[in-house]
Protein backbone atom coordinates (compact mmCIF):
# COMPACT_ATOMS: atom_id res chain seq x y z
CA UNK A 1 0.00 0.00 0.00
CA UNK A 2 1.33 3.41 -0.90
CA UNK A 3 0.52 6.11 1.68
CA UNK A 4 -1.32 8.93 -0.11
CA UNK A 5 -2.02 12.53 0.95
CA UNK A 6 -5.57 11.50 1.90
CA UNK A 7 -4.16 8.98 4.42
CA UNK A 8 -2.00 11.49 6.32
CA UNK A 9 -3.23 13.06 9.56
CA UNK A 10 -2.59 16.54 11.02
CA UNK A 11 0.83 15.42 12.28
CA UNK A 12 2.01 14.57 8.77
CA UNK A 13 2.03 10.82 9.44
CA UNK A 14 -0.20 8.03 8.16
CA UNK A 15 -3.41 7.79 10.16
CA UNK A 16 -3.41 4.65 12.32
CA UNK A 17 -6.79 3.64 10.96
CA UNK A 18 -5.29 3.12 7.51
CA UNK A 19 -2.47 1.00 8.95
CA UNK A 20 -5.03 -1.07 10.88
CA UNK A 21 -7.18 -1.48 7.75
CA UNK A 22 -4.17 -2.62 5.72
CA UNK A 23 -3.06 -5.15 8.36
CA UNK A 24 -6.64 -6.34 8.87
CA UNK A 25 -6.98 -7.00 5.11
CA UNK A 26 -3.82 -9.15 5.15
CA UNK A 27 -5.19 -10.98 8.20
CA UNK A 28 -8.51 -11.61 6.38
CA UNK A 29 -6.69 -13.07 3.37
CA UNK A 30 -4.58 -15.33 5.58
CA UNK A 31 -7.34 -16.68 7.78
CA UNK A 32 -9.67 -17.29 4.82
CA UNK A 33 -6.99 -19.06 2.75
CA UNK A 34 -7.98 -22.44 4.24
CA UNK A 35 -11.46 -22.46 2.69
CA UNK A 36 -14.18 -22.07 5.33
CA UNK A 37 -15.59 -18.55 5.86
CA UNK A 38 -13.61 -17.06 8.71
CA UNK A 39 -14.14 -13.73 10.47
CA UNK A 40 -12.27 -11.66 13.03
CA UNK A 41 -13.10 -12.34 16.67
CA UNK A 42 -10.80 -9.52 17.74
CA UNK A 43 -7.62 -7.70 16.86
CA UNK A 44 -5.13 -5.18 18.16
CA UNK A 45 -2.23 -3.26 16.73
CA UNK A 46 0.96 -1.67 18.02
CA UNK A 47 2.33 1.28 16.07
CA UNK A 48 6.12 1.05 16.04
CA UNK A 49 7.26 3.79 13.65
CA UNK A 50 5.48 6.53 11.69
CA UNK A 51 4.72 6.16 8.01
CA UNK A 52 4.65 9.19 5.71
CA UNK A 53 3.10 10.20 2.41
CA UNK A 54 4.75 8.30 -0.42
CA UNK A 55 5.91 5.41 1.76
CA UNK A 56 5.32 1.98 0.22
CA UNK A 57 4.18 -0.46 2.90
CA UNK A 58 4.05 -4.26 2.79
CA UNK A 59 1.87 -6.38 5.11
CA UNK A 60 2.87 -9.98 5.77
CA UNK A 61 0.50 -12.28 7.67
CA UNK A 62 1.32 -15.58 9.35
CA UNK A 63 -0.83 -18.10 11.19
CA UNK A 64 0.58 -18.71 14.65
CA UNK A 65 -1.86 -21.34 15.91
CA UNK A 66 -5.17 -22.92 14.94
CA UNK A 67 -7.41 -24.72 17.42
CA UNK A 68 -10.97 -25.88 16.83
CA UNK A 69 -12.74 -23.08 14.99
CA UNK A 70 -10.29 -20.43 16.27
CA UNK A 71 -6.92 -19.14 15.15
CA UNK A 72 -4.31 -16.53 15.96
CA UNK A 73 -2.48 -14.60 13.23
CA UNK A 74 0.29 -12.03 13.33
CA UNK A 75 0.74 -9.36 10.67
CA UNK A 76 3.86 -7.23 10.28
CA UNK A 77 3.53 -3.97 8.37
CA UNK A 78 6.91 -2.89 7.01
CA UNK A 79 8.51 -0.11 5.03
CA UNK A 80 11.42 -1.95 3.48
CA UNK A 81 13.12 -3.71 6.40
CA UNK A 82 11.69 -1.34 9.03
CA UNK A 83 8.68 -2.48 11.05
CA UNK A 84 5.95 0.17 11.10
CA UNK A 85 3.26 -1.80 12.96
CA UNK A 86 2.57 -5.22 14.48
CA UNK A 87 -1.00 -6.56 14.38
CA UNK A 88 -2.46 -9.63 16.09
CA UNK A 89 -5.78 -11.00 14.90
CA UNK A 90 -7.96 -13.66 16.44
CA UNK A 91 -10.11 -15.55 13.94
CA UNK A 92 -13.22 -17.69 14.15
CA UNK A 93 -14.66 -20.02 11.49
CA UNK A 94 -18.39 -19.37 11.16
CA UNK A 95 -20.55 -22.17 12.54
CA UNK A 96 -21.36 -24.72 9.85
CA UNK A 97 -18.60 -23.52 7.50
CA UNK A 98 -16.08 -26.15 8.62
CA UNK A 99 -18.68 -28.88 8.05
CA UNK A 100 -19.65 -27.44 4.63
CA UNK A 101 -16.00 -27.37 3.55
CA UNK A 102 -15.58 -31.04 4.55
CA UNK A 103 -18.78 -32.00 2.70
CA UNK A 104 -17.60 -30.11 -0.41
CA UNK A 105 -14.29 -31.99 -0.35
CA UNK A 106 -16.13 -35.29 -0.08
CA UNK A 107 -18.47 -34.54 -3.00
CA UNK A 108 -15.85 -33.17 -5.38
CA UNK A 109 -13.32 -35.92 -4.66
CA UNK A 110 -10.72 -33.60 -3.13
CA UNK A 111 -10.25 -35.86 -0.10
CA UNK A 112 -9.66 -38.88 -2.32
CA UNK A 113 -7.30 -36.94 -4.56
CA UNK A 114 -5.38 -35.66 -1.52
CA UNK A 115 -5.14 -39.14 -0.02
CA UNK A 116 -3.88 -40.54 -3.34
CA UNK A 117 -1.34 -37.71 -3.61
CA UNK A 118 0.06 -38.65 -0.18
CA UNK A 119 0.73 -42.28 -1.24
Amino acid sequence: MTVTAAMVNGHGTAHGGYLFLFADSAFACACNSHGPVTVAAGADIDFIAPAHEGDVLIAEAAERVSFGRSGIYDVSVRRGDEVVAEFRGRSRVLRGQDRQAREHNETDGSDTQQQEARR
